[in-house]
């Protein structure tokens, strides 16, 4: 090729936000004219101009340019060697480019910012603070940090002391002020101190001189201001009610018990005491009740003793009828109550209400059902033969059914609840419930032998 360019051997530093000039020559060794076009190429021709940018070369003729190198000042610049290239083009041959190459230099440079997050703050216990170091050069650095206060009232415990900060990016370091005495009550003090933020070497120019960072350190009371107003507005108000109390309330409750007690009172309660007495003697003297036939000395009457609810026991004394009249049945109160619950899409689910014993008949009188929750769905009311009740859950809330004729379940009978769930509801107010949930009530009397004669 009739055409070389060449740059100075000289080496070259330069620094970011800084500028170098390069000349470069160039030579026609040819026998044409030649028009070069002159453009920086290479990983740092974003930062590089060339003047002139075009040159015209008679044969044997030589010519020299300039290229300009501004490498920005921002941490994307990276510091240290690289190759700056020159491309010449030639217009006459457009596809024989000529490539010149030099390496050169870009050097570190330190910009360091702190800042003190929050600058002051508020507490009876501790202050807590941050300290945001930024590195805005183009290589590592190393700080330490350093906390001091005004005096000797505060400690301070910095994590960590020091920071390793690559360039273009940011590190906390977080500070503690702890109070050396605590303080109870009384106005709050505060507590000033400074963070030196220092690079570890020396020789990291101006930009990287040591940062101070001051902030403050308010300490409040551990006791507040307002309690022992509130302490004593609440002694004053107990001393108030008590006087109260003693003052007013209680002889007038004193008095109106006073005034209760009359002798029509005092006769009156004689004969209410009287009469149970006398009731009292009779039943523990009544056996079975004679008549034609009966068993001869025995006292008219009827005892009967409960058992518990669902049980096939219970005594009761004899009842005659009349002439020829045989032994009765022992009849009591029964009730029972039941909760089920049944997830979504899982199918009906059943439980045993109430089991009727051997050699007892229950009768079945009270029903009362609950949907506290609101749920959708289908409830049934079953015994062993014969659906009692089937309710649409959503049409209520709490529903009772009362029967004058006793619906009669034999021995060894069961009452069951069966509860299929559509949709769970949600109660007003309060945490969404995750299964249906629905509550039966049963009350009826148990008869032990012979037929039930009791309602509700």
């Amino acid at each position: 090729m009739s055409i070389s360019a060449s740059f100075d051997e000289d080496d070259v530093a330069v620094e970011p936000g800084g500028e170098a000039a390069l000349p470069v020559h160039v030579a026609n060794s040819g026998t044409t004219v030649e028009e070069l076009s002159l453009e920086p190429v290479g990983p740092c021709a974003q930062w590089c101009s060339v003047e002139p940018a075009r040159l015209s070369l008679y044969p044997g003729a030589s010519g020299s340019a300039e290229v300009r190198v501004r490498p920005p000042r921002v941490p994307a610049t990276a510091a240290g060697e690289t190759t700056l290239g020159l491309r010449v083009v030639p217009t006459s041959d457009a596809n024989l480019p000529l490539v010149a190459e030099r390496p050169l230099t870009v050097l570190p440079f330190a910009d360091l910012a702190a800042e003190l997050v929050p600058l002051s703050s508020h507490s009876a216990w501790r202050g807590r603070h941050r300290a945001a170091v930024d590195n805005r050069g183009n290589t590592d650095i190393v700080v330490a940090l350093t906390a001091q206060g005004a005096d000797e009232r505060t400690r301070f415990a910095l994590h960590p002391a020091e920071l390793t900060v690559p360039g273009g990016q940011t590190r906390l370091a977080r500070l503690n002020a702890r109070p050396a005495k605590r303080l109870w009550r009384g106005a709050p003090t505060t507590h000033a101190f400074r963070i030196t933020v220092a690079p570890r070497s020396e020789d990291e120019g101006p930009a990287a001189r040591p940062t101070v960072l001051d902030g403050t350190f308010e300490q409040q009371p551990i006791l507040p201001r307002w309690l022992p107003r509130v302490l004593v507005a609440a002694v004053v108000l107990v001393g108030a009610l008590v006087g109260l109390w003693y003052g007013l309330l209680r002889p007038t409750v004193r008095s109106a018990a006073r005034d209760a007690v009359t002798p029509e009172a005092i006769r009156s309660a004689a004969a209410v005491s009287g009469a149970s007495t006398a009731g009292s003697t009779a039943g523990a003297s009544g056996g079975s009740t004679s008549g034609p036939g009966g068993s001869p000395g025995a006292s008219p009457g009827t005892v009967a003793t409960s058992a518990p609810a669902g049980g096939s026991g219970g005594n009761s004394g004899g009842t005659s009828g009349g002439p020829g009249g045989g032994s009765g049945a022992g009849t009591r109160p029964a009730s029972t109550s039941i909760r089920v619950t049944d997830a979504v899409g899982s199918g009906p689910k059943t439980a045993t209400a109430y089991s009727v014993g051997s050699g007892t008949t229950f009768g079945l009188t009270d029903i009362v059902v609950q949907n506290p929750q609101g749920d959708a769905g289908t409830l049934v009311v079953a015994t062993q033969d014969r659906q009692i009740l089937t309710l649409a859950l959503e049409d209520f809330r709490a529903s009772d059914f009362h029967f004058v004729t006793p619906i009669e379940v034999p021995a060894g009978g069961r009452i069951t609840l069966s509860v299929d769930c559509r949709e769970v509801g949600r109660p007003v107010k309060a945490p969404a419930p995750s299964q249906c949930s629905e509550s039966l009530f049963l009350g009826g009397t148990s008869q032990t032998g012979g037929n039930q004669r009791s309602g509700t």
